[in-house]
């Protein structure tokens, strides 16, 4: 309570804010105070950002979030994402929705518990048959069980977010410095790598998963919700000649995500080899241009590998060809991505005042494009 007070404080006394880091955590923290009517200096120590933020599916998913305070924070941050590209078409904001859908008794019985929570409607849950998977999203021809439609999902373009947020943001009271590695932090002021100091009231720290450097000296800090880092895999196909209408995930999604921290998930059958090694779950989203996007695996053990996985990529465009009864498009793009998360106690990401006038804000794992927003909008209030 003192750290969140004391950050109130420093809020309060602010007319100029440095934010460092130029993924969509530090972003939405720079659209959230230009709205407050602050200055915003925003540092990124790459040309452009190239982690998590546009390593992702681009997915607004309030589908797999535990119920409660998480819960509540991605439904404002859905709020947030449509507001947003009212103003920002660049986005490439879609209210597709979602289908996560099972091949298997078990997992259609896990996902008939979830479509009867007493939070299914503000999810927007339905549970459909075979038949109606397929009148809802048409490009779906494999074996199916049935599948939980969620209508409050939604897909933004990760590559085109932060360049379209900084042409919204761009004008008086905004600067965007690329290429700019804070190495020194002091009362009111940080110093980039060049030499330069930049005068401020607040220092908001979004590293995503770069925690050493100038971050490290706040390790304490991060130590005390479990900080840590992830490595994932993924992938992005040439342009499919039909539509997805959705998202969708598979059941092994169901073994990630809390929303399904019910009783049925203990009757799922145990993963296969390569999917149980990589921590494989599919989630399968259709990019602008028609390309797929395809992935994602699960890594916590660090030193992480230099290179890829080639069973992970099999296992995964195994799945997506048997959801769609068809064979994928070409493969043009593999990568890995490393984001950072909290993993021990009860909080959804870590905030905290480091020093008088500094916020630390990182950590919200695989649900950090999901609620940006409406994490920087907690900064502020």
């Amino acid at each position: 309570m003192f750290a969140r007070m004391t950050i109130v404080v420093a809020v309060a006394r602010t007319q100029r804010i440095v934010v460092v880091g130029g993924g969509v955590l530090g972003t939405m923290h720079a659209v959230a105070a230009r709205r407050r009517g602050f200055e915003v200096v925003q540092l990124e120590r790459e040309a452009e950002a190239r982690g998590a933020s546009v390593r992702n599916f681009g997915l607004v998913w309030v589908s797999g979030r535990r119920a409660g305070a998480e819960l509540r924070l991605a439904l404002r941050a859905r709020e947030l994402w449509e507001e947003l590209a009212g103003r920002v078409p660049g986005l490439g904001f879609r209210a597709a929705g979602s289908l996560t859908l099972a091949t298997e008794d078990a997992e259609l019985r896990l996902l008939k518990e979830a479509s009867e929570l007493p939070d299914a409607g503000l999810r927007d849950f339905e549970l459909l048959d075979p038949d109606a998977v397929r009148a809802v999203n048409p490009a779906l021809r494999g074996e199916l069980a049935g599948g939980l439609l969620c209508r409050a999902d939604a897909i933004v373009e990760p590559r085109q977010v932060l360049p379209a947020l900084r042409g919204y943001l761009a004008g008086d009271g905004y600067t965007w410095l690329p290429g700019r590695e804070v190495v020194e932090i002091a009362p009111n002021a940080v110093r980039d790598h060049t030499g330069s100091w930049h005068q401020c009231d607040l220092v908001i720290l979004c590293p995503g998963a770069a925690l050493t450097g100038v971050v490290g000296r706040y390790a304490r800090y991060l130590a005390r919700d479990g900080v840590r880092r992830v490595r994932l895999q993924m992938m992005q196909t040439a342009p499919m000649g039909e539509r997805l209408t959705t998202s969708v995930a598979d059941g092994d999604s169901l073994r990630y995500y809390p929303a399904y921290d019910l009783p049925g998930r203990a009757q799922l059958a145990p993963q296969s080899g390569s999917a149980a090694r990589a921590r494989a779950q599919l989630l399968l989203v259709q990019r602008a241009d028609g390309g797929l996007t395809i992935g994602d695996t699960h890594e916590y053990d660090e030193p992480f590998a230099f290179d890829v996985d080639s069973d992970a990529y099999d296992h995964l465009s195994a799945r997506a060809e048997a959801l769609l009864g068809a064979p994928i498009p070409q493969v043009q793009r593999r990568w890995a991505g490393v984001y950072s998360e909290v993993s021990t106690g009860q909080a959804l990401y870590h905030r905290s005042e480091v020093e008088p006038g500094v916020v630390l804000v990182t950590g919200p794992g695989g649900r950090g494009m999901t609620c940006s927003p409406a994490i920087a909008e907690e900064t502020f209030f």
